[in-house]
């Protein structure tokens, strides 16, 4: 990774360099340092050092008896680590030869002057100790001792050169930086509303935004043209590495625009992206299809670093009599698939393949059958069940002797699944993955619908302001509400970028006309009521002329922890919240009250009793 220098100047009346500037040329000047005290040493010979620290790097400061009096060694004697000091000094040679971990590591201050500006307790862990890092929640409750690290500053440093580079790119190409309200009205895309209580209105609510996509859309009706901001967004939903209660995007939408207008423009903010904090050139993206993504990779965002390929083998399943291949046919769009994993014979052993059926289980799968290809076709696991159709099996995965096929069957949409995550698995077990390869891509072609086996009901896959595309708009506007097989088949103009195996950034082309959105509503069971009680304000805005538009956006701290190399989301983010949504250094989410819950007319209920089990 390329180093992010600060280059600019931040002399003060208590500075005159940080202390990651000095160099050979500053040799002889006598300068202002201040920060803190990262390390001390007594080498008890008249000589104390300690290195001074500040955002920039480390310098080594030296106290010595025969340049200076004993007042100051013993000031010097009695700083502890993470003492706040103020040293004069002159800039020499290190004494001893280079250090060559240090940026600074050919000079030296001798100190002349020193002045402690705030004494520190005993840290409860010393920022400048690599070797033994606290757990996670004591670094989130004393937060601001772990963002001293070196490695946090990296992350804050890292994510400030992506928020300026997306705002030069946009800015260069035409794109207005416009705020939308963090007080909203509550609609419904996908997850919990994040609900305040309004003491003006009583018994209102607002909503903190899931993000700014109506806002976007209206400003594109408004005559902007082309937006970005740079903002925080809410949902309220269960928690994982890489996704926090609050977080933040880079949300972007065009007017005039096709949906090749949209990704070329975000492929080259990528590419200058990446460019500019890493040094790495970006090749042409691959362009691949939902459909392809999920028949070949079980996932629509698939990680292309390395094979292990789902195989479709259905009709070959359908000729042998195990019930676990043919009772999945028999389901709707049932199916069986395979993965053949080179060398698996003496790779995967039998606690990790019986580890992969309960690894499944979590998917909706019933199990992983197994086999092993030997010298005379298949062995082992299900080897017996399937043994007419062993050779073509064979030349289908293109198995050599030594290899493992692992097997998925079930319905389309359970088995893609479980052997797509399955797939990664295994990657992560092999160590197949490289960590220091970059595989792009767009996914796109999206279904415009989903329907959800537990509440009968279709739901965007996107969100429901994404529109069909070009050459669906005829069949998505016959569709009938009932016709499952219809709305599955209707493709959107959706499109999401995949980097690694994660999705970085997603969007489409939005609705422009008043008839389609109406119809989108009636398709998800949304009633004319209800539609103009949720969403007046955008099917209002649509009667008076709103021009083609599309957008992306762009998950700003999964993009830093690409770049920073983490794949911890809370790492990117100054103050994250844990994974049950606490900010254990602020002690949030807190008690208020009952004279606070009576200003907004709000009556506190309680914690609910646990329901059995």
């Amino acid at each position: 990774m390329s180093a992010i220098v600060d280059k600019a100047s931040r002399a003060t009346s208590m500075r005159t360099h940080t202390c990651g500037q000095l160099r050979p040329g500053d040799v002889g000047a006598t300068v202002m340092l201040s920060g803190w005290v990262n390390s001390y040493r007594d080498h008890g010979t008249g000589l104390v050092f300690i290195d001074l620290r500040d955002r920039d790097g480390l310098t080594q400061v030296v106290f010595d008896l025969e340049d200076a009096s004993q007042d100051l060694l013993d000031a010097a004697d009695k700083l502890r680590s993470e003492d706040v000091v103020r040293v004069e000094g002159t800039v020499r040679v290190r004494d001893g030869g280079p250090n060559k971990k240090l940026e600074t590591g050919e000079i030296e201050v001798v100190a002349q002057t020193i002045t402690v500006l705030a004494k520190s307790d005993t840290p409860p862990f010393q920022p400048s100790d690599t070797s033994s890092l606290p757990n996670e929640e004591m670094r989130l409750k004393y937060r601001y001792l772990d963002l001293r690290r070196d490695e946090m500053q990296r992350m804050l440093k890292t994510r400030h050169r992506v928020t300026k580079v997306a705002r030069d790119y946009f800015d260069e190409h035409g794109f207005l930086e416009v705020e939308t309200p963090i007080l909203c009205k509550s609609t419904p895309e996908g997850a919990r509303d994040f609900l305040v209580p309004s003491r003006l209105s009583p018994g209102g609510w607002y909503a903190l935004p899931q993000s700014p996509q109506l806002f976007k859309q209206i400003l594109m009706v408004a005559g902007a043209d082309r937006y970005m901001q740079i903002t925080k967004c809410f949902r309220d939903e269960d928690l994982r590495a890489d996704r926090q209660p609050e977080f933040s995007q880079i949300d972007l939408e065009m007017s005039f625009v096709s949906r090749e207008d949209v990704m070329t423009m975000m492929e080259g903010f990528v590419r200058r992206l990446w460019k500019d904090v890493l040094g790495y050139d970006v090749p042409e993206m691959q362009r691949m299809s939902y459909s392809e993504a999920l028949d070949r990779f079980g996932i629509d965002r698939p990680d292309l670093r390395f094979g292990l390929e789902l195989v479709d083998i259905s009709d070959l399943a359908a000729k042998t009599d195990f019930k676990v291949f043919t009772g999945a046919l028999e389901k709707r769009k049932g199916c069986v698939k395979a993965i053949r994993v080179p060398g698996g014979a003496s790779k995967l052993t039998r606690k990790l393949t019986d580890g992969y059926t309960e690894f499944v289980k979590q998917f909706g799968a019933g199990g992983v059958p197994v086999a092993k290809v030997g010298a005379d076709g298949l062995e082992t696991g299900i080897a017996r069940f399937v043994e007419s159709i062993a050779p073509e099996l064979i030349e289908r995965l293109g198995a050599e002797e030594g290899d493992t096929i692992l097997f998925g069957a079930d319905s389309y949409a359970t088995c893609t699944r479980a052997l797509g995550e399955l797939r990664i698995k295994v990657a992560k077990d092999l160590d197949l993955i490289d960590p220091n390869k970059w595989a792009f891509l767009w996914v796109q072609d999206f279904p415009m619908f989903e329907y959800d086996e537990e509440s009968k009901r279709f739901y965007s896959m996107h969100h429901p302001f994404t529109g069909p595309s070009a050459d669906q708009l005829e069949k998505f506007l016959g569709a009938d509400p009932s016709d499952r097989d219809t709305l599955e088949g209707i493709v959107s103009d959706g499109y999401d970028i995949v980097v690694n195996g994660s999705e970085i950034g997603g969007g489409s082309i939005r609705i422009h006309r008043q008839d389609v959105q109406k119809k989108v509503f009636q398709l998800l069971g949304i009633s004319e009521e209800e539609a103009e009680a949720k969403f007046s304000f955008l099917l209002d805005a649509l009667r008076f002329g709103a021009p083609p538009h599309g957008g992306v956006a762009f998950g700003l701290d999964r993009v830093v922890m690409h770049l920073a190399g983490t794949d911890n989301i809370r790492d990117v983010i100054a103050f994250p919240k844990t994974q049950t949504g606490s900010d254990v250094m602020c002690e949030a989410p807190n008690e208020v009250d009952a004279e606070q819950l009576a200003e907004l007319f709000v009556a506190n209920v309680g914690v609910p009793e646990p329901t059995a089990s």
